[in-house]
């Protein structure tokens, strides 16, 4: 018999504003709400065992279809990942490249989005390092190369355009994560036309950190808001990495964040903390918000 333990979020999700069609949630048509996850999916590690990508693929695809996710920004995708998940979500666009060439070698930070939802109008890759355009490059003290994936989507239901922006700061340089910031921040500015943004990501930093202060500084302009401080309903553990259940429970950190910005409302926000079987979607739970479009 399988045993699943599903959050609270979904039923949240499910019970208050039904089908994504016809319902209302906060004022807000369902069809105008907007779901936006967080997901760092564990590159295929053959060392992981029974927690490797064959046994997790169809769980973390199943995932993403069930919280009726319309953008999904993805973490330490492998080539081979990517064309699992694109098989599995057909009614998904991806895009990104590999951070070690700028094609298929090295991790993907990969952009989903429903392709009934959103129109395409412009999308691509920068490098977190002192030369953005150049594939490969490694950032300041950074041990890994680090890449930002991003789409500006007109919304199909509504009219409305945002920006979608997905990353992964390096896990080693503290510098790297700080200067990563600085990027980001001028790469919105000079991509977002004024449209709210949605910042997805594996930030390898704490909320109480300089990196994530340096996100959120009201004082900065530049500066994104935390969706948990903004959310009008907030479910789920104070921590998203678990490490496959490794970590025990009052010593996991929060690293993965949706940051936001612009004219946009955060209806809710949750960490989906669940397992299959004892099976765990990733070594990270994925963090889900719903928002709109102000």
């Amino acid at each position: 018999m399988k045993r699943i333990i599903i959050p609270a979020i979904a039923a949240l999700t499910l019970a208050s504003c039904g089908s994504k069609d016809n319902a209302t949630c906060n004022g807000a048509t369902a069809d105008e709400s907007i779901n936006v996850m967080s997901f760092n999916i564990r590159y295929d590690n053959p060392d992981d065992s029974l927690d490797n990508w064959q046994y997790r693929k169809d769980r973390a695809a199943s995932a993403i279809k069930f919280y009726q996710a319309d953008i999904v920004g993805t973490q330490e995708v492998l080539a081979n990942q990517l064309a699992d998940l694109k098989e599995r979500l057909p009614e998904y666009t991806a895009i990104g490249v590999g951070r070690d060439d700028g094609k298929e070698d090295g991790e993907f930070n990969a952009l989903f989005f429903r392709t009934s939802r959103f129109e395409p109008l412009e999308s691509g890759t920068f490098w977190l390092s002192e030369t953005p355009d150049s594939a490969g490059s490694l950032g300041w003290d950074g041990a890994c190369n680090r890449v930002a994936t991003w789409a500006r989507l007109k919304d199909r239901a509504t009219g409305k355009t945002l920006l979608a922006l997905n990353t992964h700061l390096d896990h080693v340089g503290k510098v790297a994560r700080y200067e990563g910031i600085s990027l980001i921040f001028n790469k919105i500015n000079e991509l977002s036309q004024g449209a709210p943004v949605v910042v997805t990501g594996d930030f390898n930093s704490t909320p109480e950190s300089d990196v994530v202060k340096h996100v959120t500084n009201a004082d900065d302009p530049n500066h994104l808001n935390d969706a948990r401080q903004l959310a009008g309903i907030v479910y789920g553990p104070k921590w998203s990495f678990h490490d496959f259940g490794g970590i025990p429970y009052e010593h996991r950190p929060l690293i993965d964040y949706v940051f936001v910005r612009g004219d946009l409302t955060v209806d809710r926000y949750g960490v989906l903390a669940e397992t299959e079987n004892e099976g765990f979607l990733s070594d990270h739970a994925p963090v889900l918000v719903t928002v709109t479009l102000d």
